[in-house]
Order: structure tokens, then sequence, then C-alpha cells
């Protein structure tokens, strides 16, 4: 289960935020980046000992830990970079944006961050030190919250484009290439949220393109 014990252990003291990404795989939609900060690495431990990887958690846990995550008083910013960004820059670019981002909106609330983990094995080029974490969200309890907003945020937003396309089955596929949404778009076609730079979708265009 994630821990403290990176936090505990870095050279660097003061406010240290946990980062992670969701949504880069999906064909569709933003990727979808969170940070979060618990000041002194203070978390209440009925939350403490249920945070880990939001991908082994079920939507209902993350929904409720969402919401805890909230009101524990950690610093929390969110950020996302659109497909059109991801098509422009690539996925790993575009990841590292969003992240940037939601460091950002911690610090535009006029906190600071001193360090930040960041989900993963590459690191961004950015103003602040930083360390990656392989597997981070199942280590580092920041990580493991910031996964969760992540996931959350972003099943959230897929759920809103829906409505708006509700040939595709967004709300339960989150943009995946699901055999619904693949029928989706063989009936319907690309929508401006589809990723173009994604093979699946640049093979479509390009046999319609003739």
């Amino acid at each position: 289960m994630p821990h403290f014990e990176i936090e505990y252990n870095l050279p660097i003291k003061g406010r240290i935020a946990g980062t992670d990404e969701a949504g880069r795989g999906p064909w569709v939609g933003p990727v979808v980046a969170a940070a979060v900060c618990f000041p002194n690495l203070e978390i209440p431990k009925n939350l403490s000992d249920e945070l880990n990887d939001s991908k082994k958690l079920s939507a209902k846990k993350r929904e409720r830990l969402f919401d805890q995550i909230y009101a524990s008083g950690a610093l929390i910013g969110i950020g996302q970079a659109s497909a059109q960004e991801i098509d422009d820059i690539n996925i790993l670019q575009a990841s590292f944006l969003a992240m940037r981002r939601a460091l950002e909106q911690i610090e535009a609330a006029g906190t600071p961050v001193d360090f930040v983990l960041i989900d993963g094995n590459r690191q961004p080029n950015w103003k602040w030190p930083s360390q990656t974490v392989i597997g981070g969200d199942g280590i580092s309890l920041s990580i493991a919250a910031a996964s969760i907003i992540a996931k959350v945020t972003r099943d959230r937003l897929m759920c809103l484009l829906a409505e708006q396309y509700p040939m595709y089955g967004w709300d339960k596929n989150a943009g995946y290439g699901t055999p619904a949404h693949i029928e989706g778009l063989k009936k319907y076609g690309i929508t401006p949220h589809h990723r173009k730079s994604y093979a699946p979708i640049a093979k479509m265009i390009q046999a319609q393109n003739g």
C-alpha cells in the first residue's frame, strides 16, 4: 500500500506534490493530470489506509476517495491538454504539459511547490526539482491521491462529452477503443475530440481521403 517513505527521505523538505495523469491510451478527449500536496505530510488515517493506485479501485471507491482527498486539506491542482495539443506535441509531452498546468494551479493560489514526485520513468524539463517514481501510484500517498483526482476528473469529462456525442459509449469506455467506440466511428465518423495522430484514427482519416 502507498506510504510517505519516499517523501520523508527526500533531500528537499517542504511542500512535496505528487503528480499523475489519466487518459494516455484513449483515442479521444484530453489527457488530464493532477498534482496533490499534503502539507507537512499529514493525512487522515482513514484516507491513508484506503488510498491506492486508481486503477486498482472501483469507480465508486474512487469517487468517494476523490471527495475525501478534497476534504483532507490537501493542496490540489488539475490540468489538462486537449486532443489537439496531443496531436501537436505527442502524448508524452502533452502529459507533461497537463502536469505543469496542475502544478501551476496550486501555485496560482499562492502556495509554491518545493518538490515534485512524478509517476513513471520520464522527467519533464521544468522549473521544479523532481524525481520519477516507477509505479508511484502504488507506492507514494501523494502520487496515489493524484492518480485518483486525475482519473475521476477525466471520467467526468468523458461523461460530459458523451452527452454531446452519445453514439460512441464514452461514458462507459472513457474513450478507449472498445467495440462500441469502433462501431460508433464506423457509423458516425470522427469527432473534433478524436486524437488524429493515434494510429486507428489516422488510418480512418487516410481511408476517407483515399
